[in-house]
């Protein structure tokens, strides 16, 4: 173990570690919004997330975002935004209608909705890699050759945002990417903790959480809370996934998967079925990642990052803001 560089790059791997938690926050939001109206976990959620990247790198490409520059930057950006939350929007929806929908009118146990949500991860996952045989069969790989060649190898991110450092923090150089991506983050998340908590159908959501059966009395129609918990969850995703393009700069078919599953685990750390433990769980856990493989190395990243959930389910298994969605106050 070696303290020292924790110590003099303590400011950077902060800000850095916050700016990672912010996408797993996000992305959390959906494992938590699903699971607190159905008590189901989502694993195919990585997915949504998934395809949602891609079409912000598909609809840039398509509108030659590459090539932008001064405010078209920022236009181009809000496109990226706009296309990856209505896709995974629209994929997490199909999910629904296809994946769970039939399972849950037929009172099927928790457990095949679970392996239901497993085989629909790997399905969406394969289909992505294997994108480019439709197209062989008619004969059109090569018209559409930008968007489905080497369907196995990384897609960049098209639109080129030049790093500018604006003030600093310690040591470190805080960037315009750290600053989009962390006030991306805390305004779509105050924006969803605030339909939640005060809107007419986030008091839907909250009635059919605690209580299904009395919320259908009351007249809520719970097929389309369920609609819209998925809808949202998906947007959120799709936002995450414009940030991950924004610090990573690229995206694979399987590019999903660990960071589902750290959005899981952030989940679960904050308290699963609690939006603002979402926040909390994904902060928390991409701050210490940084501290721990500054102390460790690189290679015990993930290692610190499970260890912790370990941990914090020892002494408090409801994790850190152990209430339910249903429970939830503004």
């Amino acid at each position: 173990m070696d303290f020292s560089l924790l110590f003099s790059h303590f400011p950077e791997l902060t800000i850095t570690g916050l700016a990672y938690g912010a996408i797993y926050a996000l992305i959390a939001l959906g494992y938590t919004l699903v699971y607190g109206v159905l008590r189901l976990i989502n694993f195919a959620h990585s997915e949504v997330f998934m395809y949602g990247a891609f079409a912000a790198v598909w609809v840039l490409m398509a509108l030659g975002g590459g090539k932008a520059s001064g405010l078209g930057i920022a236009g181009y950006l809000l496109i990226a935004f706009l296309s990856a939350m209505t896709v995974s929007a629209l994929i997490a929806l199909l999910l629904e209608r296809v994946a769970y929908r039939p399972l849950r009118k037929r009172n099927s146990p928790p457990l095949i909705a679970l392996i239901s949500a497993i085989g629909a991860s790997f399905a969406l996952s394969e289909a992505m890699g294997l994108r480019d045989k439709p197209f062989k069969w008619f004969g059109q790989e090569n018209a559409f050759q930008d968007y489905v060649g080497r369907p196995r190898e990384a897609s960049p991110f098209p639109l080129k945002i030049d790093v500018v450092r604006l003030f600093s923090i310690g040591n470190y150089q805080v960037s315009n990417i750290d600053l989009i991506v962390l006030g991306a983050a805390i305004v779509m998340m105050i924006v969803l903790d605030q339909f939640v908590n005060r809107s007419r159908l986030g008091r839907g959501i909250r009635a059919v959480a605690q209580d299904p059966e009395a919320a259908a009395l009351m007249g809520v129609n719970r097929d389309r809370v369920i609609r819209l918990t998925f809808v949202l969850g998906g947007a959120m995703a799709g936002a995450a996934a414009v940030m991950y393009l924004l610090k990573v700069g690229q995206v694979r078919y399987n590019s999903g998967f660990l960071l589902g599953v750290k959005a899981f685990t952030a989940a679960v750390l904050g308290g699963i079925g609690n939006l603002r433990g979402a926040l909390l769980g994904g902060f928390i856990l991409g701050v210490a990642e940084n501290y721990g493989q500054a102390v460790f190395g690189g290679e015990w990243r993930d290692v610190v990052a499970f260890t912790l959930l370990v941990v914090i389910l020892l002494f408090r298994p409801t994790g850190l803001l152990g209430e339910s969605l249903g429970k939830a106050r503004a």
